[in-house]
């Protein structure tokens, strides 16, 4: 080896002995450990968890686009009275809105559905999401979350990054690389995408929402296709067996790891890592997607959607399945909620496509001890306004902005409190009245669910320790059972 990249691996070295157990080495000795199928018995990293967890896995359903909380889980009946009436400055405040509507008439418009109460908590649900009404007494709604971001990416970065800018590492990132993975032969963090078939607007879904920032690139998200091979390039290309595959592969392991001891670069360790866990997958992959033993009733509990790939019902039994395999964060993400002019049509075409999957993983889960260390998250990156967008003379034309200031996210499972709703917002559901909830908080809250605390898990970068909630956040101890 030549003196420089040896001074260079002593660096790395000291870093790790002497700042923290995050280091090359140990990615190094887990890439090692995996080829020797002994990746399980890989300690945390960083003496994480920090206590014991309630959660062992994350099921994140995100709604891109930003759901109605005003039409959905927010009932506000008293509303009504003031239908077409500007909301009061006192309430709004000429907060910051977004471009298509800052500056303009704020008339106020109430739920576009009936409400009914359910279960034992009496909780109000929309006549939209009969399937959801059902599990209300295994849910912990959270009423008065609020973020920063008026526009959509910078919103959605920020609740899966903690960061308004493309950059940072996401949520599902961070707990595999403190956290480690479950199982073997499936990556520890699993991102899926799903669009409504009739949707007239819906977000993007970037990268960076599951990126693994200035982490190893070994942590970002796995994305599984909506359609064809889940997962490109693990196939063997035509003419080539398994055998001759895992020939190749060793010897690419062993040149890969002389380069990671001449220059201890993360990213050799990522590649060869990588490379094992396409290999496995190969094996694990078309397992996971069979749904042939999957009961009739579980099929049909999900919705007839389920059959179709790349629907948000597939991907909820998907989540349910890697659940069972032992996958540390699945991020399930569901575009077209973004109901500008479209409130009429497309947010019932939005609720009926996400009710009856989302409740099922729930039930899924539950019916098998799943849910009593599964974490699952429902929510977007911010809510709806309790004014018009668009010709109120006209209904078809009728929809709500983005807002920020106040809306609804739900959690179910483990370490949570079923059966309640957590924080209030105002009379017009337009800012938070009672135990306001941040994205930092919310995010402090999951990490401490799974055993970590978040102002000690962090990672330095640029020469400044980063962590998840940056320097804010507090667990919303209302929530936990």
């Amino acid at each position: 080896m030549n003196p420089l990249a040896e001074n260079r691996l002593d660096l790395t070295r000291r870093h790790f002995f002497g700042k923290s157990a995050l280091g090359i080495g140990s990615l190094a000795l887990g890439s090692l450990l995996e080829r020797q199928g002994m990746a399980a018995q890989l300690p945390a990293m960083g003496g994480l968890p920090h206590y014991p967890a309630k959660a062992k896995r994350v099921i994140y359903l995100f709604m891109n686009g930003a759901p109605p909380h005003l039409d959905m889980f927010d009932y506000k009946p008293q509303m009504e009275k003031w239908r077409g009436k500007e909301i009061p400055e006192s309430v709004h405040g000429n907060k910051r809105q977004s471009t298509m509507t800052q500056g303009k008439t704020k008339a106020t418009l109430p739920a576009f559905t009936g409400f009914q109460q359910f279960g034992k908590s009496g909780a109000w649900v929309c006549d939209f999401l009969p399937r959801t009404a059902e599990i209300v007494d295994d849910l912990c709604f959270i009423k008065s979350m609020h973020t920063t971001q008026v526009n959509h990416a910078p919103a959605t970065t920020f609740m899966m990054t903690g960061g308004e800018q493309p950059g940072r590492p996401s949520m599902g990132a961070w707990l595999s690389y403190g956290l480690g993975s479950e199982c073997e032969d499936l990556p520890a963090f699993v991102v899926m995408t799903s669009r409504d078939k009739e949707a007239s607007c819906g977000q993007l879904f970037y990268d960076f929402y599951w990126g693994s920032g200035f982490l190893p690139s070994k942590f970002q998200g796995v994305k599984f296709r909506g359609s064809g091979e889940p997962v490109l390039y693990i196939a063997n290309p035509e003419g080539m067996s398994r055998e001759v595959r895992r020939t190749m592969l060793d010897g690419l392991a062993e040149l890969n790891q002389q380069k990671l001891q001449d220059y201890g670069d993360p990213e050799i360790a990522t590649r060869i890592s990588q490379y094992e866990m396409a290999y496995k997958m190969q094996a694990s992959v078309p397992d996971l997607t069979d749904f042939s033993n999957e009961p009739k009733h579980i099929l049909d509990m999900y919705g007839p959607d389920v059959h179709r790939q790349g629907t948000f019902a597939y991907n909820c039994l998907m989540a349910r399945r890697l659940a069972e395999r032992g996958v540390r964060f699945t991020q399930v993400m569901h575009a077209g909620w973004d109901h500008h002019r479209n409130l009429s049509t497309q947010f019932e075409i939005q609720c009926r496509d996400t009710d009856a999957p989302a409740a099922a993983l729930v039930k899924d889960l539950k019916q098998r001890g799943l849910l009593d260390d599964t974490l699952v998250i429902w929510g977007g990156e911010f809510g709806r306004t309790p004014f018009i967008q668009g010709d109120p003379n006209n209904l078809k034309q009728l929809g709500r902005d983005h807002h920020p200031y106040v809306f609804t996210s739900w959690m179910a499972g483990a370490g949570v409190k079923p059966g309640i709703s957590y924080g209030e917002s105002d009379d017009f559901a337009y800012n938070p009245a009672k135990d306001p909830v941040h994205v930092h908080d919310f995010q402090a809250t999951l990490m401490h669910l799974m055993g970590i605390d978040h102002e000690k898990f962090t990672f330095k970068f640029q020469g400044r320790q980063f962590r998840l909630t940056d320097v804010h956040g507090h667990v919303v101890k209302g929530v936990l059972a």
